[in-house]
């Protein structure tokens, strides 16, 4: 393998475990992240490959616009939109501030830095689109949190089922282009992402980022859209899809009976 990838949120976790496989495999990198003392580590430890550092604040749109350059300017193969924040908190109690840094960094940079990339990968007729959502964006219906999310998750969770969607989307969107998307969704993960909110869960069974790893690439060649590391039973998920076609097919121009009424009692 050969090839460009830019990875955000590299310096930790799925991110650094990103950086650390297509080294191996001999992709030249491009790694983003706000720590340049953490990046400048990891590219010492990745010999055999060029690594090109970008300290960048992916929650502020400076940040945002910076890496967004480099998406449109470098012949990239791949993208790796995994730069995260863990603000789990009511949304009465969430900080404006924080609300919109986790919305700029989990909505606003995976948007803008594959709309960069995109035009010179479908004039090149090929690239990998990889965005890394969770388990979680499948649970906004949950009426009963598990521990690790009763701290608040609503616009967490938003910022995740809109990756997901979009991620869909974008892919059918690139058919015949020779580009694909996929978004990678896996549950909870052995990194510092979590800690460093003050979560212990470490009694929990976690995943290792190196596995996330492993299924996001063999899923890319699987040519899965949805990646679930730890969904055994795909079915699982190809009933949801289903069942979200369903909903929208089943769509009429016409008031549904249950709101309907004959008029005042």
């Amino acid at each position: 393998m050969s090839g460009l990838a830019l990875i955000t949120g590299a310096s930790s976790g799925i991110g650094r475990a990103f950086a650390e496989r297509l080294a191996a495999d001999g992709v030249d990198l491009i790694v983003v992240a706000r720590r340049r003392d953490r990046l400048a580590k990891l590219a010492a430890s990745l010999p055999g490959v060029h690594v090109e550092v970008i300290a960048a604040d992916l929650g502020t749109d400076d940040g945002i616009d910076e890496v967004a350059s480099v998406c449109a300017a470098r012949p990239l193969t791949t993208i790796v939109n995994n730069a995260g924040v863990a603000h789990y908190m009511p949304m009465a109690e969430l900080p404006a501030a924080k609300a919109r840094e986790l919305i700029q960094v989990k909505v606003a940079a995976p948007t803008l830095l594959t709309r960069a990339a995109l035009p010179a990968m479908i004039e090149r007729g090929s690239g990998t689109i990889v965005n890394v959502a969770g388990m979680i964006a499948f649970a906004g219906p949950a009426p009963v949190a598990p521990y690790q999310l009763r701290a608040g998750r609503a616009v967490y969770t938003g910022t995740l089922a809109h990756t997901v969607a979009m991620t869909q989307s974008l892919h059918a969107e690139l058919d015949g282009t020779g580009v694909t998307a996929h978004v990678v969704c896996p549950g909870i993960v052995a990194t510092e992402f979590h800690e460093v909110q003050g979560m212990d869960l470490s009694a929990y069974p976690r995943m290792s980022a190196a596995d996330v790893v492993t299924a996001a690439l063999a899923g890319v060649e699987l040519g899965e859209v949805v990646i679930a590391p730890g969904v055994k039973d795909y079915a699982l998920l190809e009933t949801v899809f289903r069942s979200d076609l369903a909903a929208f097919h089943g769509q009429s121009p016409q008031l549904a009976s249950r709101y309907q009424h004959d008029g005042p009692a």
